[in-house]
């Protein structure tokens, strides 16, 4: 049994008074002990603990036939590609390498709100007014490079889902101008 004794104060003896002893209370703590376990059980029991968060992807079918691969033709004026480096570096351009569109030149930057968000939020905003339609969104083109980190994918998948871009892939194959202009932002 759980309780709680109190002393009367040590006994002194002093002035040659007699006083009448004091009993020592005891208070039963052994229901206070089972209300707190109770207690613990029950919002142990009752939180939603935290589930984890992911993202959805859209994969490619693996029943398709990868003999009959489409080319699917895009307006340039649409695209914006990012190409991942190491040491946390970005290059992107909007529209085509060869022909960038104005304002879209290669250019490098960083990671966060000043960086590459400020970029796609700016081409998000753009481009369904230069093509004219609401429909038709920024489409993004992600080519990780093998100096890339994890990590460095991860931030820019989470700038997908801030700048809320309706269409963007994650590309492996680089043409030789891209390749160029990788191995020069991972200085090769």
């Amino acid at each position: 049994m759980a309780e709680l004794n109190t002393n009367d104060g040590g006994g002194k003896k002093g002035s040659g008074k007699v006083r009448s002893k004091k009993q020592n209370s005891k208070v039963d703590l052994t229901a206070m002990v089972d209300l707190a376990f109770l207690l613990i059980t029950f919002f142990m029991l009752t939180t939603t603990l935290s589930k984890p968060q992911a993202m959805d992807l859209g994969l490619p079918d693996k029943e398709e036939d990868k003999t009959k691969e489409k080319d699917i033709k895009v307006d340039q004026r649409r695209t914006m590609t990012i190409i991942l480096g190491d040491d946390n570096k970005i290059e992107w351009f909007h529209g085509l390498l060869e022909s960038p569109e104005a304002g879209g030149k290669p250019t490098q930057t960083t990671h966060g709100r000043e960086g590459i968000r400020k970029e796609i939020l700016k081409r998000v905003e753009s481009v369904p007014q230069v093509t004219g339609n609401k429909d038709k969104g920024l489409i993004v083109i992600i080519k990780p490079t093998k100096e890339s980190t994890y990590r460095n994918l991860v931030d820019i998948l989470d700038e997908m889902a801030i700048c809320s871009v309706p269409t963007y892939a994650i590309v492996n194959d680089f043409s030789p101008e891209e390749k160029a202009l990788a191995d020069k932002l991972n200085k090769k």
